[in-house]
């Protein structure tokens, strides 16, 4: 067998860059958790001063330090020997505050959450079984939030507004279902956003809905926002003029059903806000490093969940807008557009 040495060399340094990532994924995830990155970006500092500053051990500091720089996550400067940490503005913005439209360390808490669940993932893809999102580590629920909340936060605004008429009824006050709604962010979102509307979330995930009521009241939006443990095929109420859906229809095993249950739940002038992972019909077009880290989510997530039902669907995460286009309209819905996109996600509104 001939071997292209160039060839080889580019795998390796593949390889090599995705270990380091691999690793370095934990190393994030110890800085979120120990306040390394806020400390940082409050003031540059050596080892010594960080680990004084954040109540941590000087010489762990000093490797995860210089791992962070080896990654570009942190910025070293070395003047008479000692060296320097700092964030620039930019690593700054990612890594410091949850509140930050870009805020990257809950993606990496996600991740690792998400990974506990190998041995059982590795025996669902030889049987053909499941693993149901309520069977994942405890770090997957926060991670999650953490991970889809920034992208929420610095775009709800507009996706709303490509909604035809919807900003507007906001304002003055309608009822809005928020299916599937996780942790709650995108219903506390919009409950501080258009605070003469009603919210009610609903998830199926129990847990889930005990820390929403939670992330509520530390909000101070419990006067307008509910939630109920419901899957998307059974939330109570009827007549909403909104009822979203936040990157979760994917995830079900009976999506048809869940778009069924909700063109009934809306009013008759109703508006359908479906967003989900940005994706192409065709998977060529998903080749690329945003479709690699929804594919890989997917298989460890939303496949598995969707496999643990009962309903025989399974979009998975890059499903792409002709699948959903089919789910919608095979629901009864008459009108479905895509209305807003962003490097990582899709927003499509739909009508009865």
């Amino acid at each position: 067998m001939a071997i292209d040495t160039d060839k080889l060399n580019e795998f390796l340094g593949r390889f090599v860059t995705d270990l380091g990532a691999t690793m370095a994924a934990g190393n994030i995830v110890v800085g979120h958790r120990l306040g390394l990155y806020r400390a940082l970006g409050e003031q540059p500092a050596t080892a010594t001063q960080l680990a004084h500053r954040t109540g941590t051990d000087p010489r762990y500091v000093a490797e995860w330090l210089r791992g962070q720089a080896a990654g570009g996550y942190v910025e070293r400067t070395v003047d008479g020997g000692e060296e320097t940490y700092s964030l620039s503005e930019e690593q700054a913005l990612c890594l410091t505050s949850p509140d930050n439209p870009v805020y990257a360390p809950g993606a990496f808490l996600f991740a690792l959450g998400t990974l506990k669940a190998e041995p059982r993932i590795t025996e669902a893809v030889r049987t053909g079984g499941g693993v149901g999102w309520h069977e994942h580590d405890a770090d997957v629920f926060v991670g999650c939030e953490q991970f889809f909340r920034p992208g929420y936060l610095g775009n709800l605004d507009a996706w709303i507004g490509s909604l035809d008429g919807v900003e507007e009824k906001l304002r003055s006050g309608i009822r809005v279902a928020d299916v599937g709604c996780g942790l709650g962010a995108s219903s506390v979102l919009m409950a501080q956003k258009w605070p003469a509307s009603q919210i009610s979330g609903s998830d199926y995930h129990g847990g889930s809905i005990e820390l929403a009521r939670k992330r509520a009241a530390e909000a101070g939006v419990t006067d307008r926002v509910t939630f109920e443990t419901a899957g998307a095929q059974t939330f109570a109420g009827r007549d909403y003029d909104l009822v979203t859906t936040f990157d979760c229809l994917h995830d079900m095993g009976d999506p048809l059903t869940a778009a069924r249950h909700i063109r009934q739940s809306l009013a008759p002038d109703g508006t359908w806000m479906i967003v989900e992972p940005f994706a192409q019909d065709d998977p060529s077009g998903n080749q690329n490093p945003v479709g690699r880290v929804y594919y890989n989510f997917s298989t460890f997530l939303c496949l598995p969940n969707a496999m643990s039902q009962p309903g025989g669907y399974t979009l998975g995460a890059q499903a792409g807008e002709a699948a959903i286009r089919r789910v919608v309209t095979d629901a009864g819905f008459t009108r479905f557009a895509r209305v807003a996109e962003t490097p990582f996600n899709l927003v499509y509104e739909a009508r009865p």
